[in-house]
C-alpha cells in the first residue's frame, strides 16, 4: 500500500540534495541542510525518518545531526544508475499509472490522455513532450549501455553481414553492434520510425560509425526492409500481444532469405513466477499496460520460443540471465533467443 510514499520520500531526499549535502559533509543536522538546500527543517526531519528507519542515513540522537549509513557505501555509478531508474519510474509511469485500471479497460494509454492530451503510445508523446523524452532516453541509454555487452557476447553475427536493427531507436544499438561484432563490410541499418533519423544519424557520426551504419524510417507493421542477414528485435517485442507480436515476426519472416538469423533480447518471467527475486513481475506488467502501449508485457522464455517456432523459425539458442550475476537494482532479466528462418 505504501510503496509510493515510500518511493517518493526516497527520491525527494535526493532531489532536494540531501544526500549529496551529507555526503559532502557527513553529521549535518536538519537547520544546516535546510539552510543548504533551502527547505524547512520540520519538513526535512520528516523526511529522513524513513531513511533512518531502513538504514540508508544514520541519526545521532545526541547531536541531533546526520550522516550517510548505508548510501555511503553505494558507488557513485550505480547511484546514477538506480536514480535514472527512479526518475524515469517518476515521470513516465508514477502518474500515468493512476489510470491502470482504465488502461486495461480500454487497451489504450490513458493516462498519456489525461495528463499530456495524447493520443497514442509512449514513443508518440516522446516526441512531443520533452520531459518524458529526457527521462525515457536517458534509462534507456544506461540500460542498453548495460545489456549490450551481454547480449552481443552471445549472439553470432557471421563476418560481412549486413545487420537490421529492428526499432533501433536514436541508434545505440546498431553503433554497438558495430563495434562489440566488428568485420570486414559489416553494415547496420537501424530501422524505426522516420522522426527518429535525424538523431540517429547525428549519433552515427558522434561515434564515428557513419560509413557503417544506416538509418530507414518505416513501420513494421506496414513491412521489413529485405536485404538483409541478421534482423536483431531487442526490447520491442513485449510491447504487443500475442497477436502484433506474430505480425513483426511473420514480417520479419517474409523480409528473410531461408537461412536468415534472428536475435531476440526480451525481458523473461522465470518458469515458475512465484521466484524470489522476479522483479520483472514486479514492474513490467502495468508498466507495459498503463505507460506505454497499454498492451503487451514479457512472458516465460518458454513461450518467447514456442512464438518464434510458431512463426516458421528453427531456435538455436534461448537463454536468460542469471540473477545473481545482475546488479542489484537491475529490475529485469533479460532472455536471447537466436534463430533461424527454416527453408
Amino acid at each position: 500500500m505504501v510503496g509510493p510514499s515510500r518511493f517518493m520520500t526516497l527520491l525527494s531526499c535526493f532531489e532536494l540534495g540531501l544526500i549529496d549535502r551529507l555526503r559532502e559533509t557527513p553529521g549535518l543536522t536538519a537547520d544546516q541542510l535546510g539552510d543548504v538546500v533551502g527547505a524547512k527543517p520540520d519538513a526535512l526531519e520528516q523526511l529522513l525518518l524513513l531513511l533512518v528507519k531502513e538504514g540508508f542515513v544514520a541519526y545521532d540522537e545526541n547531536s541531533g545531526s546526520y550522516s550517510l549509513d548505508a548510501l555511503a557505501d553505494v558507488a557513485e555509478k550505480d547511484l546514477r544508475q538506480v536514480l535514472a531508474d527512479m526518475d524515469m519510474i517518476k515521470v513516465v509511469t508514477l502518474r500515468q499509472l493512476f489510470y491502470l485500471t482504465d488502461s486495461v479497460r480500454t487497451g489504450t494509454t490513458v493516462g498519456l490522455k489525461e495528463l499530456y492530451g495524447h493520443e497514442g503510445d509512449l514513443f508518440g508523446a516522446l516526441v512531443e513532450h520533452q520531459d518524458l523524452r529526457e527521462s525515457w532516453a536517458k534509462l534507456m541509454d544506461t540500460a542498453t549501455a548495460h545489456i549490450d555487452p551481454w547480449f552481443f557476447d552471445n549472439i553470432d553475427i557471421p563476418p560481412g553481414s549486413r545487420v537490421l536493427d529492428l526499432g533501433g531507436h536514436t541508434g545505440l544499438g546498431a553503433i554497438h553492434t558495430y563495434n562489440l561484432k566488428a568485420s570486414p563490410g559489416l553494415r547496420v541499418t537501424t530501422f524505426d520510425l522516420p522522426d527518429r533519423e535525424k538523431e540517429c544519424l547525428a549519433n552515427f557520426r558522434a561515434h564515428g560509425v557513419e560509413d557503417h551504419c544506416s538509418f530507414i524510417g518505416g513501420d513494421v507493421f506496414e513491412g521489413v526492409p529485405k536485404g538483409f542477414d541478421v534482423v536483431l528485435i531487442k526490447h520491442f517485442l513485449p510491447m504487443f500481444d500475442k497477436s502484433k507480436v506474430f505480425r513483426v515476426l511473420e514480417e520479419v519472416s517474409r523480409s528473410l532469405e531461408a537461412g536468415g538469423q534472428i536475435n531476440v533480447l526480451v525481458p523473461v518471467f522465470p518458469e515458475n513466477t512465484d521466484e524470489p527475486n522476479n522483479h520483472t513481475v514486479d514492474f513490467y506488467p502495468s508498466f507495459f499496460l498503463g505507460c506505454v502501449m497499454g498492451q503487451g508485457g514479457p512472458r516465460k522464455l518458454s513461450t518467447w520460443q514456442r512464438w518464434i517456432e510458431e512463426c516458421g523459425f528453427e531456435v538455436t539458442k534461448a537463454i536468460a540471465q542469471d540473477p545473481a550475476s545482475m546488479p542489484p537494482h537491475a529490475l529485469p532479466v533479460e532472455g536471447i533467443l537466436c534463430a533461424t528462418k527454416a527453408g
